[in-house]
């Protein structure tokens, strides 16, 4: 298995090669030269796995022998160590046609720890392994940031430096990044919103010779171990549900803001997992809603939700898709982001669109129904949704009523994290402990204009 850019100027490479190189350099996103077939026999044979064991399943199909089975193993097994549940991620029906996978167990109760948790201990193990210096650098809208420094904070050969926009993360988001005190861990709040840092990060990653000079790794989802790591729980829920009602496919409902949980489910589906929907759920920051339904790609102006995670504008992996809905065209590719770059936005003809719409729908959530779904949920089942997964299930009962079959929504994040917008409701929650003690530690973060320079400068002060 080799690994290409969507804008092919990158030559193929092999399984670590591309994890340290996260974003292309010629500036496309990293994809598999082919993707895996699973057939319907092997697919089953992984059913009574645990999620560990399919996820050492999975990744083999791409990782060519490069890391030896008995260390990727131990990798993975690290990596899931600290969740809470003991499958990791359960599964919980609320009724017969609606699963909820939960994805918040591990140690930031968010759905990135699924994939950042491995990515940590995967750094760890090629720093040690080449002998290389690892500096990660990332941006995040509230969730990344704080589950990717839990994954390397305190470890030896490694320094992060997370970007997130200053003031528009929630309060918990925030303190889990900020009172992290290791030396190896930076915290830039920028005065701007997630698209503006995320900008910036591109903008570094592309700056060769800057970063080459001071070993800039990714761990955004630009970087496809992310991808992988969570295409892995679409096979996991699929196989957990009964044979009898997963017969016929399943439905998923996924919030998504930077493109790359949906594009997760639709590799897992390319590589063939039964899938029959995805449904993308969104917010007011509806770019991605627009696109889907009707062909026009283009950021309108930032609001902020109860669902900051979500509040993107300039989806990264949306590249990705474009890559193979081109049909893998590099070229066109290329095109098409140039296009993007100098005019702010793409049309795609009703031919396109109706193309588009046999891979994906799309629901884009208000505030007011965001919020009018969690307290529905409270009320009828007792399970009290965090504003993104709240937007999944609100996607799941629109998109419901046009599909047969189960459905699974993703439940991105533990409620705790976002308690502004619960106590809107006038629900009252307990925090897990290892929230709660966040309020009384001490923040460490500095503050940062919306500049490259300026954040470049304090990359240099840094990664020393």
């Amino acid at each position: 298995m080799n690994f290409i850019s969507t804008r092919g100027k990158v030559a193929p490479i092999g399984f670590i090669d591309m994890f340290l190189m996260g974003l292309g350099e010629d500036g496309g996103l990293i994809v598999p030269e082919t993707i895996p077939a699973v057939d319907a026999e092997q697919l089953e044979s992984w059913a009574k796995l645990s999620f560990q064991d399919l996820m050492f399943e999975v990744f083999s199909l791409y990782t060519n022998g490069e890391i030896p089975d008995a260390d990727l193993k131990r990798l993975i097994q690290d990596s899931y160590a600290g969740f809470t549940s003991p499958d990791v991620l359960p599964l919980t029906t609320l009724n017969d046609s609606l699963h909820v996978l939960e994805l918040f167990h591990g140690p930031t109760f968010a759905f990135k720890d699924v994939a950042l948790q491995f990515m940590g201990n995967l750094y760890a193990y090629v720093a040690k392994q080449r002998n290389e210096i690892i500096n990660i650098l990332g941006a995040t809208s509230g969730d990344t940031g704080a589950s990717a420094i839990s994954s390397v904070s305190g470890k030896e050969g490694i320094r992060i430096c997370i970007l997130h926009p200053n003031g528009k993360v929630s309060r918990v988001q925030e303190l889990q990044m900020t009172t992290v005190q290791d030396d190896n861990v930076l915290n830039l709040a920028v005065n701007g919103n997630f698209d503006d840092c995320q900008g910036i990060i591109k903008e570094l990653f592309a700056d060769l010779p800057f970063k080459s000079k001071y070993h800039l790794r990714a761990i955004n989802s630009i970087n496809f171990v992310r991808i992988l790591a969570q295409s892995v729980y679409y096979f996991y829920a699929y196989l957990q549900l009964p044979a009898n009602i997963r017969a016929g496919g399943v439905n998923f409902s996924i919030p998504t803001g930077n493109f790359g949980n949906i594009f997760s489910g639709y590799l897992a589906k390319r590589m063939g997992v039964p899938i029959k929907q995805l449904v993308l759920a969104t917010n007011e920051n509806n770019i991605l809603e627009r696109f889907i339904n009707e062909g026009v790609y283009k950021p309108e102006g930032f609001r902020m939700t109860h669902s900051p995670s979500m509040d993107i504008q300039v989806a990264s992996n949306f590249e990705r898709y474009l890559y193979y809905f081109l049909g893998e065209d590099s070229a066109a590719v290329t095109a098409r982001m140039e296009q993007f770059k100098a005019e702010g936005q793409l049309t795609f003809s009703p031919e396109e669109v109706a193309r588009i719409q046999q891979d994906l729908s799309a629901y884009g959530v208000s505030n007011d129904e965001c919020l009018s779904t969690i307290r529905s949920y409270q009320d009828r089942y007792g399970y009290l949704l965090d504003p993104h997964s709240a937007c999944g299930i609100a996607a799941y009962e629109s998109a419901g009523q046009q599909e047969d079959g189960p459905f699974v929504s993703l439940a991105t994040a533990h409620p705790a994290k976002f308690d502004e917008a619960i106590r809107l409701l006038g629900i009252e929650q307990r925090f897990p402990e290892r929230i709660q003690e966040l309020f009384d530690k001490p923040q460490r973060q500095v503050v940062v204009d919306n500049a490259k320079a300026e954040i470049a400068k304090q990359l240099e002060s840094f990664f020393v």
